[in-house]
Formats: structure tokens, C-alpha cells, sequence
């Protein structure tokens, strides 16, 4: 019998030349005969071996291993990779800046439109369409244009939002307006959380990155509130500087990654299309456990963060009795300490470990909620509400670090997508549900809703510890 060994070259490529070809010798020979196996003719009780030499890549599967191990780019490595990871920052700081204005301009909603809390709540409801969409497409969209079609596709979503939004449509067109907005963020987020996660020191690098989200949340609630009460403007020229942010958004990141085309993704990401399809990578990440916890975690995650920053001008100013102005510093400081938080505790989080450290902030934003809630003075329920933007502003970017340590490189865009749509639509959904209780029982029932999101949050992220470290293999 013939047999003939061709090693792998997929999975001994990385042996040294020596190990390239592998020797058998059968128990009955001795060693005088198996030192020059071909030198001699095998009996009839024995098997003949061929060696071939080592197999090429031309010979192979030009496909490499799952299992082979990369080495994680640094966002400095090059002039290049500099200017696309501040490029993210640029589209970061415009997702910010849009989605604190909400909390800001609310009120002026209301007047503008003569609508009541409920029906003017559909602004943050809307974005919800467009992030479900984006978790949906984001990664066929990665797998036939690349980064480069993300950075063509989400800003000028945003652009054509921003300038209609300017226009101060009818509210209906207004509300479709926003779904635009929601899939360009989607698309945003799946798209540079992934990318930024699988760099060297990835914590501290997304936390500048979210951190550069902070920057834009901080400063326009101040812009805004300015704008409108000391400039006396209308609350839609705010949008005029939207869109021309969200403008260079879309020149600068598109020049960045141009590129990064389809073909070099799925060179980087080998995997399904032509095995399933390119939506064979969505279905399979969520047949991981892992995927489902962090979505419905960044889920009541992201209702807490947008439910804070959009209500926090209403609550200060009807509760707490505060003036308009001094209402939006309040929410300007909610964000500065999400800004604040998410630059530091970068820092702090590997040390203590990103699951730990995610449990322990939770639990520290709760005890300052109780603070907020039940202490009934302006300026402690303000300073109180920036300290429980500091410690929930490093979550987000630990949750994605988590994610990406249980997960298969190969689906990361497809679950980390799938969970950032969630977590935007949670910020969707709640501040929704926020403004129809309020119209009904008042805004006082703000604070008990995010205690007990806060709380279920807690109990969903205990999950967490109960996965093994790498749950390849733990699937749903």
C-alpha cells in the first residue's frame, strides 16, 4: 500500500525548515535500517512511505488558520495608521456631538412643534430603524466595499440628516431624519470599535476613542443651549455646524481608508462568503452566548447613558427648579464626566481586569444614583449625575474588549455590531419610554427607571464570569 504525507502547510508554516518533513518509522525497524529508508525495498508486511517535500502556498488552502496568531497593530505604528485612527476620533467626536444635542434642543422641540413629551420622544425612537439596519448590513458591507464603503456610507447619511434637519422639516420628515442619523452611527460604531478593539493596548486606544465621543457630548449641550438662549438663535442652527462637521467627517476618514477595499477585508478576515454567504458571519456569532449577553447589556447600557443625557435639562429644570441655562451645564457636566471617565479609567480597567472593572463602576453609579435621586439640591444632584457619567463612561469600551477576547477574530464585526446596534438602540427605546411615562406620571419617575436598569444591568454583566475565557466552542 502507497501512502503518500504531504504536511500542511497551513499548520506547520511556522515550524522552522528542519521540522518541514516529517519522518515515520515503524516500530519493527530497527535503527540501522530506518537511517536510509530509501535505500532499501519495503517487505510485503510493510508499508511503503513517499516524502514529499514541503508543501507550498500555491499547493495549499491559501486560506490561513483560525488559530494563527497576528500581531496586533499599534495605532502609531505609521503615519498612516495615525491618521486613520484620528480620522474614527474626528467620526467619534460628530456621533457625540449629535446624540448629547437631543437632551438640549427637547424643549425647544416641544415648543417649535407644539408637541407633547411623547410625541416629541419619537426623535430618540427613530434611530432605532437605522441602527437595526446597520447590524444587519455592517458587515456586508465590510465584506464587499471594505472600511472604505463604511466611510463613504455613514457620514453622508449623517450630512444629508444634518442639512435637512437644518431646513426645520415637518415633524414627520424630521423623525425619518433621524433614522438616517442612526444608521450612519451604526455603521460608525460596529465599524471602529471592532477595528480600534483589535489593536495593541486596545483599552486605552478606545477609550480615547469613546473619549472623543465625550468631547462632542460635553460640548454640544453647551453649544446648543448657547446658541439658543444667549445667541437667540432657532434650535435648528445648530444643525448648520453639524453638517459641515459631519462633511469633514466624510472627507477626512474616506481619504484616510480609501484603501481598504472589500477584497483586502476579506484577505485580513478569510472566512464565509462562499461558504453561507456574506451574511453566514452574522448568523453564526449569534449562536454565541457571548454575543447575546453583551448585546442586551450595552442594550439597558445605552438607554441609561442617552435616557440620563436627554432628560437631565427637563428633570433639573421641573424638579430641581434650576434655569434653562444652568439645566444644560448640568447635562454638559453629565458628559464631561463620561468624557473624563473614559480618558482615565482606560488606564485603570486592565489593571483591575475589564470584567471586574465593568461590575465595580456599576455599582458605584448606582450609589451615586441614590445620591441624585434623594438628596433634592440642585447642586448635588448635578455634581452627583457627572460622577455617574465618569464612572459609566469606560463601560462601553470594556464591554468591547471582553468581547473580543471570547470571540473568533471573524466575527468580531458581525457581534460587535450586533451589539453596538443594540446598545444604540437601547438609547433608542428607553428615553422613549422615559418621555411617555413622564407625560403621564411626570419626570420625577426618571430616577427610579435608571436605578433599575442599573440594577438589571448588574445582574445581566454577572453572566459574564460564568463563560470560560475563550467560548469558541460554547455556543448557544
Amino acid at each position: 500500500m502507497d501512502v503518500s504525507y504531504s504536511p500542511s502547510i497551513s499548520r506547520f508554516s511556522l515550524l522552522p525548515s528542519t521540522f518541514s518533513t516529517l519522518e515515520v518509522t515503524p516500530p519493527e525497524m530497527n535503527r540501522s535500517e530506518s537511517s536510509s529508508p530509501s535505500l532499501r525495498s519495503p517487505t510485503p508486511d510493510e508499508p511503503e512511505y513517499q516524502y514529499t517535500p514541503e508543501a507550498t502556498p500555491s499547493e495549499t488552502d491559501e486560506t490561513p488558520p483560525l488559530h494563527a496568531v497576528n500581531v496586533a497593530p499599534r495605532w502609531n505604528e505609521s503615519k498612516t495608521t495615525i491618521w486613520k485612527v484620528t480620522a474614527t476620533f474626528w467620526c467619534a467626536f460628530v456621533m457625540g456631538s449629535n446624540d448629547a444635542a437631543y437632551g438640549a434642543i427637547i424643549p425647544y422641540l416641544e415648543v417649535y412643534y407644539q408637541k407633547n413629551y411623547t410625541v416629541v420622544s419619537l426623535v430618540f425612537l427613530s434611530p432605532f430603524v437605522g441602527y437595526t439596519v446597520s447590524a444587519i448590513l455592517s458587515n456586508v458591507i465590510h465584506q464587499t466595499l471594505g472600511r472604505r464603503g463604511i466611510t463613504i456610507i455613514a457620514p453622508t447619511c449623517h450630512v444629508i440628516a444634518f442639512a435637512v434637519i437644518s431646513t426645520h422639516p415637518p415633524f414627520p420628515v424630521l423623525v425619518i431624519m433621524y433614522v438616517l442619523v442612526g444608521l450612519g452611527s451604526g455603521f460608525h460604531n460596529a465599524a471602529w470599535n471592532v477595528w480600534i478593539g483589535n489593536m495593541a493596548n486596545s483599552h486605552e486606544v478606545l477609550g480615547f476613542f469613546h473619549g472623543f465621543y465625550g468631547v462632542g457630548a460635553t460640548i454640544s449641550p453647551l453649544v446648543a443651549t448657547s446658541l439658543i438662549v444667549k445667541a437667540e438663535w432657532e434650535w435648528y442652527s445648530y444643525y448648520y455646524l453639524m453638517t459641515g462637521a459631519a462633511f469633514i467627517a466624510l472627507v477626512y476618514s474616506t481619504s484616510a481608508f480609501w484603501t481598504e477595499t472589500g477584497s483586502k477585508y476579506q484577505e485580513e478576515n478569510p472566512s464565509f462568503p462562499g461558504r453561507g454567504g456574506v451574511f453566514a458571519q452574522t448568523r453564526l456569532a449569534l449562536t454565541y452566548k457571548v454575543t447575546w449577553i453583551c448585546a442586551v447589556f450595552l442594550f439597558l447600557y445605552g438607554g441609561i447613558e442617552v435616557a440620563i443625557g436627554g432628560w437631565i435639562v427637563v428633570f433639573m429644570t421641573n424638579v430641581r427648579h434650576g434655569d434653562p441655562f444652568e439645566s444644560g451645564m448640568a447635562e454638559t457636566g453629565f458628559w464631561l464626566g463620561i468624557t473624563v471617565g473614559r480618558f482615565v479609567l482606560g488606564f485603570v480597567s486592565p489593571r483591575i481586569g475589564e470584567k471586574l472593572s465593568i461590575a465595580i463602576y456599576i455599582l458605584l453609579a448606582i450609589a451615586l444614583e441614590l445620591i441624585f435621586w434623594l438628596v433634592p439640591e440642585f447642586v448635588v444632584s448635578a455634581v452627583a449625575v457627572a460622577f455617574v457619567g465618569f464612572f459609566l463612561g469606560t463601560i462601553f469600551p470594556g464591554v468591547v474588549i471582553v468581547a473580543t477576547r471570547l470571540l473568533p477574530k471573524n466575527l468580531h464585526v458581525a457581534a460587535i455590531g450586533f451589539a453596538a446596534a443594540f446598545s444604540m438602540g437601547g438609547g433608542a427605546v428607553f428615553p422613549f419610554m422615559v418621555g411617555a411615562i413622564a407625560q403621564a406620571k411626570g419626570v420625577t419617575v426618571l430616577q427610579p427607571i435608571l436605578l433599575a436598569m442599573l440594577a438589571v444591568s448588574l445582574g445581566i454583566w454577572a453572566l459574564i464570569f460564568r463563560l470560560p475565557q475563550h467560548e469558541v466552542s460554547h455556543q448557544v
